[in-house]
């Protein structure tokens, strides 16, 4: 199954930086144009200059973004601005972090993971990909030949193995900093041989399940062939194989994933009144009530103690809202999604086949391109975008279970859009991933 291998991590030296906490940033794809000024002003070692680098007048082919990240990963390797680790080895990541009233530590493995074709099922993805995405990260490969940012993805561990190895590295983190919004981030290398042997061992009888990331492995599949088919040849342990991985235990306590609603507007009146107790009343049970009988809070607290079994989720318009749960024709009726059965008990596909297609009349192709939905993950956001009339529909989603996300991708089925996220993300810029 799949080859989870140490790596010699690339790292920043804290002698010529300073702060960590002034270098690391989230993601490239949820970096706002406001966020990546910020970072450009925050430290001139930030990882920004290299993981999403600002476009400027005259850009050509041999002067451009990508060809910039590039020069300056070459000049701060140089300057030993970064520094590549001696030892080859796992690296222990956690996450401290607050979400509601509760504190959690998500615990994960930052390693180097051989690349496998989706039709190899050893790594197994739950979503579709875009072509724009993957065409800005490939090119970001090819320039600077790293992976700068991890792909989060989780594996199987009931009786524990990897979390009894893990905590003894826990106790004393090498780095420990907190960032922007007040998240705590601990590293610690794991270079016992014995301990390495172990990790390694385990993994190779697990699968992996992608949570975040699947634009990254795409990419890193992609730049594979290309090298392959430049070099005509490639050696079976080349580090164009690998690509940087942070591992997560299905059962880790802080493994959060957050709900996405849904917001509508843009529907004739014709399709708006297709949205009726009635017709609800057809694919599920519901529980009717009036914007204003109860806050949202209240709204989503039923939903939380109805949705432990069948998928349910609440239907919200400016005048009235719904706490519905499917049915039994709501049940054969999703027989019918051309889907796997893992897929039709996702509540965030009984909204969009049910009550987005079936009932309000939208096509996939359109929910997929935008024309009438968008997204939030703040529920409050969304009944306050329907008191002002700003959106005409809202579906209050709960959040995916993560065994869920596995069944769908072990029955190698893709999830609508939008139906996870895993919260928080995981920084970049704590260890990068060489590809020579």
């Amino acid at each position: 199954m799949a080859d989870v291998q140490p790596l010699n991590g690339i790292r920043y030296n804290e002698e010529k930086v300073g702060n960590l906490s002034e270098v690391i940033t989230p993601p490239y794809d949820v970096i706002s144009d406001e966020a990546q000024n910020r970072y450009y002003e925050r430290n001139p070692y930030n990882i920004i200059l290299l993981e999403l680098g600002k476009d400027e007048p005259g850009d050509n082919s041999l002067n451009n973004r990508y060809t910039r990240a590039a020069a300056t990963f070459a000049e701060w390797r140089l300057q030993q601005v970064l520094q590549q680790d001696a030892e080859p080895s796992y690296y222990l990541y956690q996450q401290v972090f607050q979400q509601g009233e509760q504190m959690y530590v998500r615990t994960s493995l930052l390693a180097r993971v051989r690349l496998e074709p989706w039709s190899a099922r050893v790594v197994l993805p739950h979503e579709h990909t875009l072509a724009k995405p993957k065409d800005d990260r490939l090119k970001l490969l090819r320039a600077c030949a790293a992976n700068l940012s991890p792909v989060m993805s989780m594996y199987d561990d009931p009786q524990g193995h990897i979390r009894n190895i893990l905590n003894a590295y826990a106790l004393n983190p090498q780095v420990q900093i907190t960032d922007e919004v007040g998240e705590e981030h601990r590293l610690h290398p794991i270079s016992d041989p014995q301990q390495i042997a172990l990790i390694q061992h385990f993994f190779s009888e697990r699968q992996l399940y992608i949570a975040d990331g699947h634009h990254r492995y795409e990419t890193a599949l992609n730049y594979r062939e290309e090298v392959r088919e430049m070099r005509k040849q490639l050696h079976e342990d080349d580090a164009v194989n690998f690509v940087l991985m942070a591992l997560i235990d299905l059962d880790d306590p802080g493994l959060v994933v957050l709900p996405t609603h849904r917001l509508v507007s843009g529907l004739s009146e014709e399709a708006l009144e297709n949205l009726s107790s009635q017709r609800l009343g057809q694919y599920f049970t519901i529980r009717e009530f009036l914007v204003g009988d109860y806050p949202v809070e209240a709204a989503l607290a039923m939903l939380a103690q109805d949705g432990n079994g069948a998928p349910s989720f609440v239907v919200a318009t400016p005048e009235q809202s719904w706490l519905v749960s499917i049915n039994e024709q709501g049940r054969e009726r999703m027989k019918s999604s051309g889907h796997s059965e893992a897929w039709n008990e996702l509540d965030v596909a009984v909204a969009h086949t049910l009550v987005l297609e079936d009932i309000l009349g939208i096509h996939p192709e359109e929910i997929t391109a935008g024309t009438y939905a968008r997204y939030t993950r703040d529920a409050s956001e969304a009944m306050q975008a329907l008191q002002k009339r700003e959106a005409q529909v809202a579906l209050l989603l709960p959040p995916t279970r993560v065994r869920q996300i596995c069944e769908v991708a072990k029955a190698d089925d893709r999830m609508p859009q939008k139906s996870t996220y895993f919260y928080p993300k995981l920084i970049t810029g704590l260890v990068l991933n060489p590809l020579w």
